[in-house]
């Protein structure tokens, strides 16, 4: 296959590559490709040939490197140490250009991976080239997986012999690991022969980073390196150690002159959460843009433009890759690497008491290390960072499918990435796509791209690159983008024309290019164009549009302004305008009582003639008297008035008015006889307004033409009474109005209208109101006295109290007349707190309220709400006893019915949740109350995800926004801005939608209406949730749908922004149906029967008319057509009555009849069992009380322990031994639980080996299906080898869940697909039928451990013990496993046996003096004596490490003598054939006696008195049957019973139910316990596991019809409490290290089965024969189904958990777990079922397309040739 040069080319030249497209295609794969900076010459490394290409790519010289002779397990030279050599591909490894001596470094892959030297200018020119210097000089690698890495360095040399020191040209390599390679990872490599040293030979021996023993364990992947500032860089990925598949990304920096590489040290690199395995890098300057926006979003630090960034690519390491760009500044890479390096000289290599380094490799660590002076950096051991101290930055840029290849240029301070792909392709990241130059059709959207590549092309009028402009070069021939210019037009001359005139008219436009004699130039005055010439910068356009084509003067106005534009060659556009016509007649009408004035002042050519009255264009007249000039100073010449006397004028009274006459000669002899010229009298009457003052407008016209003559005559009319209601608002009005009080007319008038003198003083004042009207005793707040008359002037307040106390005026705040302000002073507690407020002004004269002020005591009762987020913006309210004008802290909103509400400011603490904060109220200065941890902050309300993402234009779509912690909002809206695509608009247009309601998880908007006022809208909606503002994205506004032909409901856009749910329609004022809606086509399902209105909007019937069919999508309706209903038939309805109507009645009646009998007897058989179970509680109710009593005093003691830690946790490793394991059919001797392999060690090392590469296999995803799926098929496949198969899948991928999760969902998907299709979609997960159920059932185990540790362990402890210790109150029969306290009926003792307790004083032997009190049953087998003994002494200890019951023996002391008490000896009392085992009521052990228990020795005389023991109890037991509290009946005994009578049978059985009432006991005894474990399991926190499957599984349902509620509901409940809850209650040894029993587990199934009942939908309905376990939690269960549903209900509402997310967590527990588990073990056993099916498994691989592409047969067969030491010819 061939490369194609171009997309490589681009990465080195990518500016270059967008100007011109040269390409160069090898024969062969190009492996690496450089460029000699000096000369632009471009070498290539292909597959056995180096190229040499000038900088246009064309050839200059190919030299062959292969294909060679060679083998790979020879040493060079071939033809001396190589038998048979074969013709080889050599893959070019190595290229570097070395500068010092004008050579170019090739290293290949043949002969172990040997380096030359060629002729930069020739490279067929060889300079060195050596194959017989042994392995010192292998460079590379002859594989071709392996990469390789190197950069030019140099290096002093000190020769010790001459004492100096000599620099030599070197360099440094980094390779990873090949079975046949140089043993070296990190090397430097000397270029000229210098002592024992030869050309390419490692000048430096440093262990610490060699390939030996680490590479093979780490995997290196070296991608990039470079220099920078003294030091070498290497980027590679590895992983963390041989146990973990999963690859991880590092940069390693070390000095450049260190020359033990002792400041080698690496630095984890996390791009993204998902994005792990380097590809490529490239370290480059931002460029001021780019570093300015990587500085802004705080992620990056401070970033400058000339700071050098290291751009690295990085893939998932799966399948099906992901690829992401990110970007790590070299200072931050720096920094982070001194930080941890530093940290191993300060703390130990801790960092706030947390490691983080670790040493990765082992090394040499030299006593020499530290002399070196390289400063801080240089350790003895290379350094690696922690996982959690790692350097992280998010993608800037994903994309599906693997990128391998990054390079970046700056243009222009613009930054642009290029990116290849593995397939060859190139992608340009910039903020524009690649193309886009093109789609602008005007130079402003071309210069708003802001894009560096384009620009406009000024003579073609196109927005192109630059090189493809023909005329660029010239000066403003090319304006590029990001400056933001276009041409402009500067200037007109002259600047406007008489709309009825044509002449010439010159253009400026300064930035125009120069125009050669072949441009034709046009100018385009709206429709009329005319020729054009250019001057200098000016346009000169020979003549302007005629009058005609000269648009008409709009209405008002007198000008019309034409769009101007400027073509060269035709078509293309240099510059636009606007160019003014004006129009002198229409320039007269502008002011309305000055026409001359306005005709020579607007700044057009217009004159004014007098004689005529007319404003027309300018003539070449003088100016003078008849024709007036617009250059005249404003009109100065114009004949006009002004000056009326007087110019105020008050309401009601008669003034006459005078005025000046100015340049009136040309009225001279028209003029009013023996009158002045300048002086005109004048009698008028004006209108008035009921304002204060009101301006009036008047003029004076000819009388003979009723012209009017320019008049600037404006007089004010007042009114002295309005807004002057009192005597002092009168006095104090400006005495220009001349205005007084008038006593007679009480009222404020002009003095002329007054027939009497104005008092010299006002009457007394008058108070009406005081507000507030209550205070605090310590006052200090403002109060507002309203009235009248309440003086002058402020100095008029002489003094003012309030119920006695003084009041201190505020002068500042006083309002003549009306309003004083004063500050209530305190009040003496004493005296009275109620009184009327007084003023006294100047002269004595008082006013007194006739409402009263009342001091009082503030009180708040509450603050709601009592919380709220920290970006504030909420509303707090506090009732409170006192109407008072309150100050708070925060701004606040003066309420005067009972409450004070302040609006939040914003939370600027660091603990969030915040403390209980207290409230704190201030009124006035000197009182305030504080309300104590009344308000909280909490965590802003979070978004996690919105539905539907569009929405039309006409708005009303719903929209429903999820999240959590919106009961924190108060006010929430949606808002929607727009403004013109590609602008910065500063003032958007800004719509608002409606609110429909919220919830604490979901906010549901109605989308805005929007209105578009641009051609290229852009729309941004915003969610307004008090004071924070989210932007919701992805949303789109689509255009509206068109409709075009209604008989087929054809148009546009119908499913652009509209579902067929959402979307309605109307015939008439009936809703139908909308079927199905496709974005062309809508189908309806009309109404059966004619509507009766026409329309929606009329409610008449109007049923012969056509009916109306409106569609409404949201708030856009659309009156689409009419649809006709055709009349039928109607049989008279008499007939319809009798027929249809009496017959249904008289079914209907019969029906009822008999479901009420049935129901009825249902009914009372259902209240005679409850009532039953009533009464058994009742009188067990006492019983339960006690046995409560003494459980919760026996629980006390254990539930200390579970408060200081000692709850049994097993550790991971043993946990999921035991849940995956111990159920096989092994148990405890399995081999993945003994971990033991019988392999011998020999081929240990080999089979390692295998298998290691058999877990690749088993990662890859195609292998793995046909794998499963092939063992599936097999009959005898069956189900315990299913589950035993999932589990040992579990643990072999346990290193890479997320893997094994991903293998799960597409299994489990599969499986859907096969129940739905088969019509049984309930039945799917009930259970372990197939591989992927067992695979579910592991996995909610493996996310579920650290919930039980810490959440629901503690209570399921609980229980387990409270269950043990209630059975272990009474009896318990050793033989037959039944007790005296149960839940489950089939394990009760059904007889009354009589035993007494005892408490054992007990001394261990050998473990000090303590004696230990035990309680114990009389009638207690000695084993179970022994174990309540070992469960007291040793209950500290987990149960492992307790002793067991047979390894001790218990001695009873009654008195000199010790006797050792056995469960069966020579004095086992005797029963015919059966023999009682031993009790202590058999031995006659008393109360408070005391017992020595003591350990067996195994020594030989231990061991032969126990096979002494042994073989006495067999002896006892040859011919005998045991028996423990119950002995059996005899075959006799049965016979006799079989003869009894029915009645005595019928008594036995009732005699036996009456023991049910211990059930009823035990169950209220345990009720608490039972209700706490369902309780933390139902409602203490969802682990992200559940929510994470539980919405995958309602993800799935909604793609498939026949899924319902009901079905989803069952496979939850199959998923979760079925697969991992009933398991764990079942077997609690599971999580916790103790021992369980068939009596434990008896009752624990009941619990279980409880559980399982509460999980279900079905209604369980009990009668007599229910069974006793059924009917015992029968109340209960209706309360636990309640918690189930709400569980499952709170999950489907939570936050949803990402894919990331759960890959994050599950990565961390691979991580976390992976190294202890059998994975060896677990891949040897899978490799059993490989072998045993090898057959149809090759079978599966060859039929598939992916597994041969992939060569997984092959590889599998390799695998068991060595797994099995097979000899193949593979």
């Amino acid at each position: 296959w061939e490369a194609v040069l171009a997309a490589l080319a681009c990465l080195l030249l990518p500016v270059r590559c967008l100007e011109i497209s040269p390409e160069f295609s090898s024969e062969t794969p190009v492996n690496n490709v450089v460029q000699d900076p000096r000369t632009g010459r471009v070498y290539l490394g292909a597959v056995n040939a180096i190229y040499q290409l000038d900088s246009s790519l064309s050839l200059e010289v190919k030299a062959e490197t292969g294909p060679k002779k060679d083998r790979r397990s020879c040493i060079p030279p071939i033809h001396t140490n190589c038998d048979d050599p074969k013709d080889m591909n050599n893959t070019n490894k190595l290229l570097l250009v070395n500068p010092s001596n004008d050579s170019l470094i090739v290293c290949g892959s043949v002969y172990r991976g040997i380096c030359s030297l060629v002729s930069l200018r020739n490279i067929s020119d060889e300079i060195y080239y050596s194959d017989n210097k042994g392995e010192k000089t292998y460079v590379a690698s002859i594989e071709d997986s392996v990469s390789v890495v190197a950069v030019m360095s140099s290096i002093v040399i000190e020769e010790p012999s001459k004492r100096t020191k000599q620099n030599f040209t070197v360099f440094v390599v980094g390779k990873g690991y090949g079975s046949q390679d140089s043993l070296k990872l990190i090397s430097t490599r000397i270029l000229q022969n210098y002592g024992e040293w030869v050309v390419f030979e490692s000048v430096i021996d440093a262990s610490a980073v060699q390939s030996i023993p680490f590479v093979s364990k780490y995997l290196h992947d070296f991608r990039y390196t470079f220099k920078d500032h003294g030091f070498i860089y290497f980027l590679f990925s590895r992983t963390m150690g041989e146990n973990d598949n999963k690859n991880f990304t590092f940069v390693s920096r070390l000095c450049e002159q260190d020359s033990g590489y002792y400041s080698y040290t690496e630095l984890q690199l996390n791009c993204g959460s998902r994005y792990r395995k380097a590809q490529a890098g490239f370290v480059a300057s931002p460029g001021k843009e780019l570093a300015r926006s990587m500085t802004e979003t705080g992620q990056y630090g401070s970033v400058l433009s000339w700071d050098k960034v290291l751009f690295l690519v990085a893939s998932t390491d799966e399948d099906n890759p992901e690829s992401a760009l990110c970007m790590f500044p070299l200072s931050k890479i720096n920094e982070k690497i001194l930080e941890i390096t530093s940290a191993c000289y300060s703390d130990s290599g801790k960092i706030n008491g947390k490691p983080v380094v670790y040493v990765p490799y082992s090394s040499k660590t030299k006593g020499t290390a530290i002399k070196h002076s390289c400063g801080g950096d240089f350790l003895p051991s290379p350094l690696a960072s922690k996982p959690e101290f790692a350097l992280k930055a998010e993608p800037v840029y994903t994309r599906k499918g693997l990128l391998t290849a990054v390079a970046v240029a700056v243009e222009n301070d613009n930054t642009i990435a290029f990116l290849g792909s593995s397939n060859g392709e190139i992608f340009k990241i910039t903020k524009v796509r690649v193309q886009s130059c093109h789609l602008k059709n005007d130079c402003q959207s071309c210069v708003a791209l802001k894009d560096p590549y384009c620009g406009w092309c000024v003579m073609e009028g196109r927005c192109t690159r630059r090189s493809d402009c023909r005329r660029a070069e010239e000066k403003n021939g090319w304006l590029w983008s990001p400056n933001q210019q276009c041409v402009k037009i500067v200037s007109f001359h002259p600047p406007n024309l008489s709309c009825k005139k044509t002449q010439q008219v010159d253009i400026n436009i300064p930035s125009l290019p120069s125009i050669s004699p072949s441009d034709q130039l046009l100018c385009r005055f709206g429709t009329s164009e005319t020729k054009a010439v250019m001057i200098s910068s000016r346009v000169t356009c020979i003549q302007s549009p005629n009058p005609a084509a000269i648009p008409p003067t709009p209405e008002h106005e007198d000008f019309v302004s034409v769009p101007v534009k400027v073509f060269v060659n035709g078509s293309v556009e240099l510059a636009s305008g606007e160019y003014k016509f004006y129009n002198c007649a229409a320039a007269a009408h502008k002011v309305e009582n000055t026409p001359c004035m306005s005709c020579v002042s607007r700044g057009w050519a217009c004159e004014w003639n007098s004689k005529a009255h007319t404003c027309d264009d300018m003539t070449e007249s003088i100016n003078g008297i008849i024709n007036i000039k617009s250059f005249s100073l404003q009109g100065a010449n114009c004949p006009r008035f002004e000056n009326p006397d007087p110019d105020l004028i008050p309401v009601g009274y008669k003034i006459p008015i005078s005025f000046e006459g100015f340049d009136l000669e040309p009225y001279k002899h028209e003029l009013i006889d023996n009158v002045a010229l300048t002086e005109f009298p004048l009698r008028t009457q004006f209108s008035y307004d009921q304002s204060h003052e009101t301006s009036v407008l008047f003029h004076v016209k000819d009388k003979q033409t009723g012209r009017k003559i320019d008049s600037l005559l404006n007089v004010t009319l007042y009114n002295c009474s309005q807004g002057r209601e009192d005597c002092s608002l009168c006095k104090n009005a400006d005495p220009k109005y001349n205005c007084v009080w008038c006593s007679k007319k009480n009222a404020c008038v002009y003095s002329g209208l007054c027939d009497f003198r104005e008092p010299q003083q006002c009457p007394d004042p008058k108070i009406t109101d005081i507000i507030p009207r209550y205070g605090p005793l310590k006052g200090g707040i403002a109060i507002t006295i309203k009235g009248s008359n309440l003086g002058i002037h402020r100095e008029d307040i002489k003094s003012i109290s309030v119920a006695g106390v003084p009041c201190v005026h505020q002068p500042e705040r006083y309002a003549v007349s009306t309003s004083v302000v004063c500050q209530i002073g305190p009040v003496d507690p004493s005296s009275r707190y109620t009184g009327t407020v007084e003023v006294e002004l100047e002269g004595g004269r008082r006013g007194s309220s006739s409402v009263y002020f009342t001091y009082r005591v503030t009180e708040h009762d509450v603050i709601f709400p009592d919380g709220g987020s920290v970006e504030a913006g909420d509303y707090v309210a506090t009732p409170f006893c006192t109407h008072l004008i309150q100050t708070c802290r925060l701004p606040c909103r003066k309420d005067f019915s009972g409450q004070i509400t302040c609006k939040t400011g914003e939370y600027r603490g660091e603990k969030v949740p915040s403390d209980a904060l207290p409230v704190t109220v201030k009124y006035g200065k000197h009182t305030s109350t504080e309300v104590p941890g009344a308000f909280q902050y909490s965590e802003n309300p979070t978004i996690s995800n919105h539905n539907p993402k569009g929405s039309f234009i006409c708005g009303g779509r719903k929209i429903v926004v999820t999240g959590s912690g919106f009961d924190l909002i108060q006010e929430a809206s949606i808002k929607v801005n727009i403004s013109a695509e590609g602008t910065s608009h500063s003032d958007p247009v800004e719509f608002e939608g409606e609110t429909r309601g919220k919830n604490d998880t979901q906010l549901e908007f109605l989308s805005p209406e929007v209105h578009i006022e641009h051609d290229s809208p852009a729309y941004r909606t915003f969610l307004h949730l008090d004071n924070m503002v989210v932007e919701l994205k992805p949303f789109h506004y689509h255009p509206n749908p068109t409709f075009s032909s209604l008989r087929k409901m054809d148009g546009q856009g119908f499913s652009k922004a509209m579902t067929a749910k959402e979307a309605q329609a109307f015939v008439g004022d009936v809703p139908c149906v909308v079927n199905t809606l496709q974005d062309d086509k809508l189908f309806l399902d009309p109404p059966n029967r004619a509507p009766t209105a026409r329309s929606r909007m009329h409610r008449r019937d109007v049923t012969s008319e056509p009916l109306d069919l409106m569609v409404k999508f949201g708030n856009g309706e659309w009156l689409v057509g009419s649809v006709h209903y055709e009349r039928k038939y109607e049989v008279p309805l008499p007939i319809i009555i009798p027929a249809v109507i009496v017959p249904m009645l008289l079914i209907v009646t019969i029906s009822v009849y008999c479901y009420r009998r049935k129901s009825q007897q249902a009914e009372r058989e259902y209240e005679k069992v409850k009532h039953q179970l009533e009464n058994l509680e009742e009188s067990v109710r006492d019983r339960c009380k006690k046995e409560f009593t003494d459980l919760m005093i026996e629980m006390e003691d254990h539930t200390n322990d579970i408060s200081e830690g000692r709850i049994p946790f097993l550790d991971y490793k043993n946990y999921t031994d035991r849940v995956f394991f111990l159920p096989s059919k092994d148990g405890a001797n399995d081999v993945m639980i003994t971990g033991k392999l019988d392999i011998p060690e020999s081929r240990r090392a080999v089979v390692t080996q295998a298998l290691n590469q058999f877990s690749n296999l088993l990662n890859s995803k195609t292998f793995l299906i046909n794998f499963i799926r092939t063992l599936e098929a097999r009959s005898d496949f069956n189900a315990r080898a299913k589950v035993y198969f999932a589990s040992l899948l579990t643990v072999a991928l346990h290193g890479k869940l997320e893997y094994y999760t991903d293998i799960m969902r597409t299994l489990l998907l599969s499986l859907m697909e096969d129940y739905v299709r088969s019509k049984n979609p309930k039945l799917m997960l009930r259970r372990s039928e197939t591989v992927v159920e067992r695979m579910l059932c592991n996995w909610m185990s493996i996310c579920l451990y650290q919930f039980l540790k810490d959440t629901a362990g503690e209570p399921l402890y609980k229980l387990f013990r409270a269950i043990k210790h209630q059975i272990e109150k009474g009896p318990v029969d050793a033989q037959v496993k039944k007790a005296k306290y149960t839940l489950n009926d089939t394990g009760l003792l059904g007889d009354d046996v009589e035993y007494s307790v005892l408490t054992l004083q007990v001394l261990v032997l050998g473990e000090g003096p303590d004696i230990t009190p035990v309680k114990v049953l009389n009638c207690d087998t000695i084993s179970q004596v022994k174990e309540k003994i070992i469960d007291q002494v040793y209950k500290n200890l987990p149960y492992s490490q307790r002793p067991k019951v047979d390894s001790v023996t218990l001695e009873w002391r009654p008195g000199s003598t010790g006797q050792i008490l056995s469960d069966l000896d020579v004095t086992s009392q005797k029963e015919g054939r059966w023999r009682h085992i031993n009790t202590l009521a058999h031995y006659n052990v008393r109360d408070n006696a005391t017992l020595v228990l003591s350990r067996v020795r195994h020594t030989q005389q231990s061991y032969d008195q126990a096979q002494e023991s042994h073989e006495e109890r067999n002896a006892l037991l040859d011919d005998d049957k045991v028996f423990h509290l119950v002995r059996p009946m005899d075959e006799l005994e049965e016979m006799k019973s079989n003869r009894s009578s029915l009645k005595d049978k019928s008594m036995t059985k009732a005699i036996t139910e009456i023991y049910l009432t211990r059930l009823l006991s035990v169950k209220g005894t345990l009720q608490q316990f039972v209700d706490d474990f369902f309780r933390s399991v139902l409602s203490l926190g969802v682990p992200p596991a559940v929510k994470y499957f539980f919405d995958f599984l309602d993800e799935q349902a909604l793609k498939h019809d026949n899924v319902d509620e009901e079905t989803i509901h069952i496979w939850k409940t199959n998923s979760l409490p079925l697969r991992f809850w009933v398991n764990i209650l079942k077997n609690p040894h599971f999580i916790f290290d103790v021992h369980t029993t068939e009596v434990i587990d008896a009752s624990l199934s009941v619990i279980a089965q409880t559980f399982m009942d509460a999980c279900t939908k079905s209604e369980h309905k009990l009668s007599r024969d229910s069974p006793s376990n059924k009917l015992l939690y029968a109340k209960e269960i209706s309360t636990y189904k309640k918690m189930v549903d709400e569980y499952y209900k709170g999950i489907r509402e939570m936050v949803s958990v990402s894919d990331q997310d759960m890959n994050t967590h599950l990565a961390e527990v691979s991580r976390a777990h992976t190294d202890r588990l059998n994975t060896q073990v677990a891949l040897h056993q899978l490799y059993q079922y490989a072998s045993k099916y090898y057959d149809g498994i090759i079978t599966s691989l060859d039929e598939d397309p992916a597994a041969q592409s992939k060569q997984l047969t092959l590889r599998l067969q390799q695998i068991a040739a060595v797994l099995e030491n097979k000899v193949t010819d593979l």
